[in-house]
């Protein structure tokens, strides 16, 4: 470190995790009981200091690899949060990041070891500081942006039914979507493929099943559902 810019006051900077899932047909938020002070048994979103060798992202995705033991998973900055006093131990700047990732994928072993859960989205408690806030902002990303990018395939499994799909819509978009024209617009998209396989578990008739094609979707990045 030079001696440079000694005049001014130093703040701390963190990253804060906001990670989504998709279970029982509810979107879900990985949140956890605060370990430390201050707020200690908070209700809390998972994160940590920035160190002074990695940016913004990287500390980001170290925390995330930490928390769930998962690389290469969706994740986009939601924004800055630096009120002055949202931190009742020192002068904190956070940068909160919003990730979605597959529930059946997370080890339940890291679950139990960091101590958190997942929690319906509409059953979420009071968080710790400005952690809800953070939140809302993420659903608003995300609203924002499933109807022109691929985010739902990061909740769901590799394989899905286009009842699941739906499903993860209305639970993103806090409302009911219409069943026919939604698979109507889903069939007419390339990379949302139809495979020979059947899903005998959640529909008595069975259901076909579908997987997104990276590979194609990569190829040709327009997407509009």
């Amino acid at each position: 470190m030079t001696g440079y810019y000694g005049e001014h006051s130093k703040v701390f900077v963190s990253v804060d995790c906001i990670v989504f899932g998709f279970d029982h047909n509810k979107l879900k938020l990985l949140i956890g009981k605060r370990q430390m002070d201050p707020g200690r048994g908070e209700w809390s979103l998972y994160g940590g200091f920035v160190r002074e060798d990695e940016s913004l992202i990287e500390a980001a995705d170290r925390v995330l690899y930490s928390l769930t033991g998962l690389k290469d998973v969706y994740m986009k900055q939601v924004g800055a949060f630096g009120a002055i006093d949202r931190d009742p131990g020192e002068r904190v700047i956070t940068v909160a990041y919003c990730a979605l990732i597959n529930v059946k994928d997370y080890d339940t072993q890291l679950c139990e070891q960091h101590g958190v859960e997942w929690v319906n989205l509409d059953e979420l408690p009071h968080l710790y500081s400005d952690h809800n806030e953070m939140v809302r902002k993420a659903i608003t990303l995300l609203r924002r942006r499933i109807s022109t990018e691929p985010l739902s395939f990061n909740l769901l499994p590799e394989l899905f039914t286009l009842t699941q799909l739906q499903l993860v819509y209305e639970a993103i978009l806090g409302e009911q979507i219409d069943k026919r024209n939604f698979r109507k617009r889903v069939k007419s998209i390339d990379f949302i493929e139809k495979t020979p396989y059947i899903d005998k578990l959640s529909s008595k008739r069975g259901a076909a099943l579908y997987r997104f094609n990276r590979e194609m979707f990569a190829n040709d990045s327009y997407f509009k559902l």
